[in-house]
């Protein structure tokens, strides 16, 4: 029996796309600041969703006594090479302490010092009992008025017009229903891309990676087809983790001064440098050089150091602490072997994503972007995303409130010249329209936007209905990641890439994308996997682009060009992309300091 959608449609002030740590935040943030109804469209339930999902053991963004926020831009600056945007690092690092009094108020649990003061680890982070930070930031969310939480929905496509939004199309993972969502502003938290590349544990472990596996580039993906400007998806994030776990190894090398070893115990750390993406580097430098394996130097730490790994684990990856017991060796007796991972694409740690203004509007009007979706920023963890759900916020109060001045004032102006019999026409055609609940409200729509909710409508449907398909979704993906690793600079080849390679990468991906056209969903669940497949390709086709378009290596592995393995001044700028008229157009700006106030002129 042929399977046909229901459409409904919904209206809200403020959509927020991602119910993860930004968009919680955003949504904590309108609510405190004004009566502007919110939706937030959640793929998983925003109890256990995001990249809190699991829990942390430490706050990583935090200005400890005796810094500024200007020292955490000078270090942000400096582990990516000075490819950042200043102006976005300075205004969130001014806000990361009073993100982390509200989630101390909310209920976070942060270890204190004998002084009664933040516990530090290291300078510029605080340890906490994080297992439970998401529920705490999801209750907190769930009890605030006029804020309806859509779990279990799949955005898929922004509803544009002229280069502004109107709202979302999504559609439910469990009923056969597709979600017509319009919107006066559009705030995307939906996070970065894993599974872009092969992982480290193939087959029936590869979802145990470092980054969730749910996250797949859907709000990239919308940008990147909707015309938004995007930036440096060429700096990729690569993680170095404990082996096999995955499990993070900042705990164990800032908690008790762990360094990196090779198999010889040299300490190898300092010879490649300490840069994120040095410490990857010089890791796989050592085993390609027969040095290898490589560790943290836990041996000969002391009881206490022992627990206390084991017990901080628990908050994030217990099966790193799972593994020390099975393997009855506590980590003082037993160096911990480390690995870089596959590449992520992930704004939080390097700085890939939408290209913003210091108010985190992007380049497409009403649409706002925070998080790891938000280009120019790195090393923002989880406080610098709260505080950019936060700036997002209140830029979208702010332009609703401007906007609905200028319509009244426009009003006005119009009323002194017409006559008195004809005002009552013209308040119903310029009223700002607030909407107040969400239900299956009367919505004024074009012909055209009506023929687009019919043509997403049919979209869906065919792929619910297409018949014997020759590749099933997971052999398409499964694909997708093979080229990505051999080609595109992947694990099995050590993360490096050529021109030539790429070439591959792209017309390989290019072929892939022809064929998830073709392709069969079972039911809405199987159709969510057919639309990530969709957001990976289209996003590796911009990385692929970006990591062509920079012609030098300025960090080792991140982006290991052999065609360009020296680093040049002339390359200390920013490569943007934008999608138009099919083809993606590489942009290069220059750099923006913490001076500057960059904003975005839609001319």
């Amino acid at each position: 029996m042929r399977k046909e959608l229901k459409l409904k449609q919904l209206t809200t002030d403020i959509l927020i796309i991602g119910g993860g740590t930004a968009g919680c935040y955003a949504a904590l943030t309108i609510r405190e600041h004004s009566n502007a109804t919110v939706l937030i469209a959640e793929k998983a339930n925003i109890k256990r969703s995001g990249c809190l999902a699991a829990g942390v053991n430490a706050i990583n963004a935090y200005i400890v006594k005796g810094r500024t926020p200007e020292d955490y831009v000078d270090y942000a600056k400096k582990d990516a090479d000075n490819i950042v945007r200043e102006d976005l690092l300075l205004t969130m690092s001014q806000g990361l302490n009073r993100v982390t009094k509200k989630l101390e108020d909310l209920g976070l649990i942060i270890l204190k010092d004998e002084q009664g003061e933040y516990a530090a680890r290291g300078n510029r982070n605080i340890k906490i009992n994080g297992e439970n930070i998401k529920p705490i930031l999801a209750d907190a969310v769930s009890s605030l008025a006029d804020v309806e939480i859509l779990n279990r929905v799949n955005v898929t496509d922004y509803i544009m017009k002229d280069n502004r939004i109107l709202g979302a199309f999504a559609f439910s993972i469990d009923e056969e229903i597709l979600y017509e969502i319009r919107a006066d502003k559009v705030i995307c938290a939906t996070g970065g891309a894993a599974g872009l590349y092969r992982p480290n544990n193939p087959g029936f472990s590869r979802h145990k990676m470092w980054y969730p596996p749910f996250n797949t580039g859907a709000g990239y993906a919308m940008g990147i087809r909707a015309g938004a400007e995007m930036t440096t998806f060429e700096m990729r994030f690569i993680a170095l983790r404990c082996k096999d776990t995955i499990a993070p190894t900042g705990t164990i090398a800032q908690g008790v001064g762990a360094r990196q070893v090779n198999s010889f115990g040299e300490v190898y750390e300092t010879k490649y440098g300490i840069t994120t993406s040095e410490r990857v580097y010089g890791t796989v430098k050592e085993n390609l050089e027969g040095r290898g394996p490589c560790y943290l130097r836990t041996e000969g730490i002391t009881p206490l150091q022992d627990e206390e790994l084991k017990k901080a684990y628990l908050n994030m990856a217990p099966s790193q602490t799972l593994k020390w017991i099975e393997a009855g060796k506590n980590p003082s007796q037993q160096n911990v072997e480390i690995e870089g991972t596959e590449p992520y694409i992930v704004g939080g740690h390097t700085a890939s994503g939408y290209w913003v203004d210091t108010k985190r509007r992007t380049t497409i009007e009403g649409l706002y972007a925070a998080g790891d979706v938000a280009g120019g920023c790195p090393q923002k963890y989880v406080t610098g995303a709260l505080v950019e759900g936060e700036i997002a916020a209140l830029a979208a109060l702010e332009d609703r409130k401007k906007e609905e001045h200028d319509r009244i004032s426009a009003a006005d102006k119009t009323s002194k010249q017409i006559p008195a019999s004809e005002q009552d026409t013209l308040n119903k055609n310029t009223a700002v329209k607030t909407f107040t609940s969400l239900n299956n409200q009367d919505i004024n729509e074009s012909p055209e936007e009506i023929h687009l909710a019919s043509e997403k409508l049919q979209e869906l449907e065919a792929i619910l209905n297409y018949e014997k398909p020759v590749f099933t979704i997971e052999q398409l993906e499964e694909a997708m990641q093979k080229v990505m690793d051999t080609y595109a600079g992947g694990i099995s080849n050590n993360y490096q890439f050529n021109g030539k390679q790429l070439a591959i990468a792209d017309e390989k991906i290019d072929q892939l994308l022809k064929l998830s056209s073709h392709i069969h969903a079972e039911d809405m669940h199987e159709l969510m996997f057919a639309y990530e497949l969709k957001e990976r390709l289209v996003l590796a086709k911009s990385v692929i682009a970006h990591l062509s378009a920079r012609k030098e290596t300025r960090w080792h592995s991140f982006a290991e060009n052999l065609d360009y393995p020296e680093k040049k001044d002339e390359w200390l700028k920013y490569v943007n992309s934008r999608l138009v008229d099919g083809e993606l157009k590489i942009i290069y700006r220059e750099l923006v300091g913490r001076e500057d106030t960059y904003e975005h002129s839609h001319s």
